[in-house]
């Protein structure tokens, strides 16, 4: 396997060129550390972009919602090979604060998948899939809690999209002002941001005998 992908027209930035990556690694890491992707497709000639949860198996990217969700609906109607998507990550890293109003930024970590999904009739594959997006919220997780019934596996689809257009793209550092704004009066530089965990807080109705497992520890 290539350590990168392939640059297509679908995926090379028209701005800021020099900020895509295109390594498997870069991709790999921001996909599987954002919590939160966007979904993008078509539905009945307007466009439709939705939040949801993701797992990455591999090169493949899977997401899931209700059979009767719009993007499931779209794919099960939708002619071979399938649904075309465009899947957006992002993680937020910093407010990048500049002397100029045209030079604020944001730091950040992206990638942008585009492609055509498939829905995932085999059962098998539908579960790993499943299990993936439970342990990509917190790894140990499927494990943790009761599968999926048949009733349940019937009423949740799932959409599987092969990384092969892919780009990733960074912004990191500090604000790019003009020579001519550097000694202007105001405050630059960057306020770091970053996702967090708090401290666990147990539903109202579990019992004291059920202790906090230690992947959440």
């Amino acid at each position: 396997m290539e350590a990168a992908y392939r640059p297509t027209l679908r995926t090379t930035p028209t701005r800021y060129a020099e900020r895509a990556r295109y390594d498997r690694q870069s991709v790999h890491d921001i996909l599987d550390e954002a919590l939160v992707c966007h979904v993008g497709y078509v539905n009945s000639g307007s466009p439709v972009v939705l939040p949801t949860t993701h797992a990455r198996l591999g090169e493949t990217l899977y997401l899931h919602g209700s059979t009767g969700s719009g993007p499931m609906l779209a794919a099960r109607t939708a002619p071979s090979p399938g649904l075309p998507i465009c899947v957006t990550a992002t993680l937020l890293d910093g407010l990048v604060l500049a002397r100029a109003a045209m030079h604020h930024s944001l730091n950040y970590r992206s990638v942008v998948v585009v492609g055509t999904a498939r829905l995932v009739d085999d059962q098998a594959e539908k579960r790993r899939a499943l299990q993936a997006l439970l342990d990509h919220i917190r790894p140990g997780r499927s494990a943790d809690c009761r599968a999926p019934n048949t009733r349940e596996l019937a009423a949740t689809g799932v959409l599987a999209l092969d990384l092969v257009e892919v780009s990733a793209k960074v912004r990191n550092g500090g604000p790019s002002d003009d020579l001519e704004d550097r000694a202007l009066p105001h405050w630059a530089g960057v306020v770091p941001l970053s996702l967090t965990a708090g401290t666990p807080e147990p539903a109202s109705d579990l019992g004291g005998a059920t202790p906090l497992p230690a992947y959440l520890r």
